[in-house]
């Protein structure tokens, strides 16, 4: 393919057509995202959530529960593993 003076290009009507329409839909996605940044902007920052002394107490106590159930499931899991071990060299 070789471009110079002797070249054509064929646009149809609608071809001609949807590129503008794409074209415009483009500068409009841009300039209503610009709109959105610059409100954005102006918004306040948002402040740090307050920890309470008592919403502590309950993460760290389901925390706690939480580790405790695990650590009765290993303990039954192994007991399981114990009986496995004397049925298989029995």
């Amino acid at each position: 393919m070789k471009l110079g003076k002797d070249t054509n290009i064929n646009l149809t009507i609608e071809t001609l057509g949807l590129i503008i329409f794409f074209i415009f839909s483009l500068a409009a996605m841009w300039i209503t995202l610009q709109g959105d940044i610059a409100e954005a902007r102006e918004l306040p920052k948002p402040t740090d959530p307050e920890i309470t002394r008592i919403e502590f107490d309950m993460k760290d106590q389901l925390i706690r529960q939480t580790i405790m159930s695990t650590q009765e499931d290993v303990t039954e899991i192994k007991d399981d593993i114990k009986l496995i071990k004397q049925k298989l060299y029995e």
